[in-house]
């Protein structure tokens, strides 16, 4: 990766670090579904807007209409769905780190559906070390200590697998000549047009109370910043660095996440996430694959004085 692809990667880790924050303050009034359809269609509005300048083509948006509806259920659809029912159960925080095991997955993923990012015997060990990982956090429910927290887990690590199988997947829009914003504009206006009438269905939105300030505010950001301008990060990013270096973002958000779950949203989190957090990390190096070899060309080095 460039050292332009490295600042956005932590510009983007900082946008969709902050969705779960933002998740977190609209839970607490709105209900799952209606929070993911206001989320993707405000990001659709911006983007349609934004097409004079930005060059999307409706025409190459219908010529790939099926594989971005594709993308739209694995990348949008399954997992917002997923992960913000999991924050009525569990603090902001915990899912950000549930949703680091992202990467994890990737690697199986790619090895099961591409030819050139094959699992080797470092993959495999990095792999493992970050399962690890999930397993400090989540072994207690599974013991019946927390049982009630349990299919909440479950829910955001179904949602760290559908995004590893949308990133593999999202590979081949580049040979379907879309670029980064045709496939940011394309996805969240497929999953607007499942999104809306499954809220209006599920949560008949027009019954709620009015929200207040704060959530109207949380669901703008939501999907202007962590939605809108995060995806046409996201897939830049995609195209130049790979499938499997992109979503090394989601071990960078747990920090903006647990941060504001707990200055704003006064969240903690148990001694075992921070364990599992930091083999998931452990695991992630491994897999990259630079700090290894960062150290035998130290050790290396070191031998030649």
């Amino acid at each position: 990766m460039t050292a332009t692809e490295w600042g956005l990667l932590l510009l983007l880790s900082l946008m969709w670090g902050g969705s779960f924050f933002f998740i977190g303050v609209a839970v607490k009034a709105l209900p799952p579904f209606t929070i993911v359809a206001a989320r993707v269609s405000i990001a659709a509005a911006l983007l349609w807007l934004a097409a004079p300048l930005t060059g999307v083509s409706p025409a190459r948006l219908r010529a790939a209409a099926p594989a971005l509806a594709a993308l739209a259920l694995l990348n949008n659809v399954a997992p917002f769905s997923l992960l913000t029912w999991s924050q009525t159960h569990l603090a902001s925080g915990l899912v950000s780190i549930l949703n680091a095991t992202t990467p994890v997955f990737t690697v199986v993923v790619a090895h099961l559906c591409t030819i050139e990012e094959k699992l080797d015997p470092r993959r495999l060990a990095g792999a493992l070390v970050g399962l690890a990982g999930v397993a400090a956090m989540i072994g207690p429910a599974l013991l019946g200590e927390f049982a009630d927290h349990l299919a909440a887990e479950l829910a955001a690590l179904l949602a760290a697998l559908s995004y590893a199988a949308a990133s593999v997947f999202a590979r081949r829009f580049r040979r379907l000549g879309l670029t980064p914003i045709d496939v940011a504009t394309g996805q969240v206006t497929a999953s607007s047009l499942v999104l809306l009438p499954l809220a209006a269905l599920v949560d008949a939105p027009w019954r709620l109370p009015a929200p207040g300030g704060a959530t109207i505010a949380a669901i703008v950001s939501l999907g202007a910043l962590s939605t809108a301008l995060a995806y046409v990060v996201y897939f830049r990013i995609l195209a130049g660095a790979g499938a499997t270096n992109v979503v090394l973002v989601t071990l960078l958000a747990p920090a903006t996440a647990i941060l504001l779950g707990a200055v704003v949203l006064g969240e903690s989190l148990a001694a075992r996430d921070f364990v599992g957090l930091g083999l998931i990390a452990l695991g992630l190096a491994v897999i990259d694959g630079r700090l290894p070899q960062a150290a035998r060309a130290r050790l290396a080095a070191a031998g030649r004085r």
